[in-house]
């Protein structure tokens, strides 16, 4: 078997995983969750679901979600730091990473030990590549795909020299570095949003300029209700007229909406609710009452239309923005969730909506307010992207580097 796809440039060969050390499989403890194993503190315990929930591009592992007792060490099978590590079974098939800790791996992780040959960077940027081939071609199957040691030690790798392996792994890891980066900045970013909005939509901190006393309003004073209509998922296109479905109010806007994900064509945009720049959306059904009623201010140019499951709210004299902001707040959600109706499948209805009572600011601070969370969501847009351009580099240079089409230059030893 072959993983190698493309033509080797001189002075690089394949070499199959097994030939560089020894590749074995981990071990899992039976039966499952027996205490007399399991959430110990003897030893770190790695598992498939630890190993792929960390990001793509930190390659180290250097911590676990659990650990293993004394016993249940001696059932699975202990590994070095430093040891090339690989996902062997289900949808995460063949994603690489190296230990930096001494743990034990359970059976649905293969590991490289012994290893005599290869950067081990380089091979693991490698074999994350193949995360496809080896789960669609290598181990297919009607059920779960699965890798054994057989098929693993066959997987062939393109072996450049070493000092040539060491500086690709440098300058992938350079670009892992600089995604991991930006990734953490963007985390931070919204952390500080999130502060600043528990403070500033709720009176705690204002704003300079700004000391007058908010009054309490239900959300019925602010304007009338109207009740979307129409518009199936299968009717939505990719061009068309605007519309925005109850199911992407939870999934594909946050507060506010310039621009819509979905489409339709006239003839159904005709049967469906229009919606205006300053109208709020509240999400009339959900699966939990946590969420329900769910707030999305349309501040868009483009005329647009609400589908069924849909609740507006048209008014004037607020700011949609910084009232949908407001309206997702812990302590009014936890008002729409009092006034949600059902279990498997929760309602709220547009009376219920009216009932809800908040402190509002005078208009010219709620602009103020908004403006400031918009400046915030601006920041965080340009880092998101940013981190897809790091992150489209960073394929591309795997494509470049990982193949031999693009070579580094390498120190000649003295």
């Amino acid at each position: 078997m072959t993983t190698a796809i493309f033509a080797l440039p001189t002075g690089w060969q394949t070499r199959p995983l097994g030939d560089l050390g020894r590749v074995v499989r981990g071990g899992s403890p039976r039966p499952a969750g027996d205490p007399r194993y399991f959430d110990g503190s003897f030893i770190p315990w790695l598992t498939v679901a630890s190993l792929t929930a960390i990001p793509a591009s930190q390659i180290r592992v250097n911590e676990t979600a659990g650990c293993l007792t004394e016993e249940g060490a001696k059932r699975s099978r202990t590994l070095l730091p430093n040891t090339l590590v690989l996902a062997n079974s289900g949808a995460t098939l063949g994603v690489a990473k190296i230990l930096d800790l001494q743990c034990c791996a359970n059976d649905g992780i293969a590991a490289l030990i012994d290893q005599h040959a290869g950067n081990r960077e380089f091979i693991c940027q490698y074999l994350n590549t193949r995360t496809d081939y080896l789960r669609d071609v290598v181990a297919p199957g009607n059920g779960q795909p699965n890798l054994n040691t057989t098929l693993i030690k066959a997987i062939e790798v393109p072996f450049p020299p070493e000092p040539e392996q060491e500086r690709i792994a440098q300058v992938l890891g350079d670009a892992d570095d600089l995604i991991t980066k930006v990734v953490r900045l963007i985390a931070k970013k919204r952390d500080i949003k999130h502060g600043m909005m528990q403070e500033l939509l709720t009176g705690s901190t204002r704003l300079p300029g700004f000391t007058g006393d908010w009054g309490e309003v239900e959300l019925g004073e602010l304007g009338g209700f109207f009740k979307g209509r129409g518009i199936n998922r299968d009717q939505t296109r990719s061009s068309g007229v605007p519309c925005i479905r109850y199911g992407e109010l939870y999934t594909a806007y946050h507060n506010y909406a310039r621009e819509t994900v979905s489409f339709v064509d006239p003839d159904v945009a005709m049967s469906a609710l229009p919606i205006r720049a300053g109208d709020l959306l509240f999400a009339g059904s959900g699966e939990t009452k946590a969420e329900i009623g769910m707030t999305v201010a349309y501040v868009g140019e483009p005329a647009a239309v609400a589908g069924g499951d849909i609740i507006v709210l048209r008014g004037t004299g607020f700011d949609p923005i910084f009232v949908a902001s407001l309206l997702n707040t812990p302590s009014l959600a936890a008002q729409k969730a009092s006034r949600g109706q059902g279990d498997a499948v929760v309602h709220i209805s547009a009376g219920a909506l009216s009932a809800l009572r908040f402190p509002l600011p005078d208009i010219d601070e709620q602009r103020a307010i908004a403006e400031v969370l918009q400046v915030a969501d601006a920041e965080i847009e340009a880092l998101e992207r940013g981190l897809d351009s790091a992150r489209a580099v960073k394929v591309g240079m795997m494509q470049e580097l990982l193949t031999g089409r693009t070579r580094l230059p390498v120190k000649e030893e003295a």
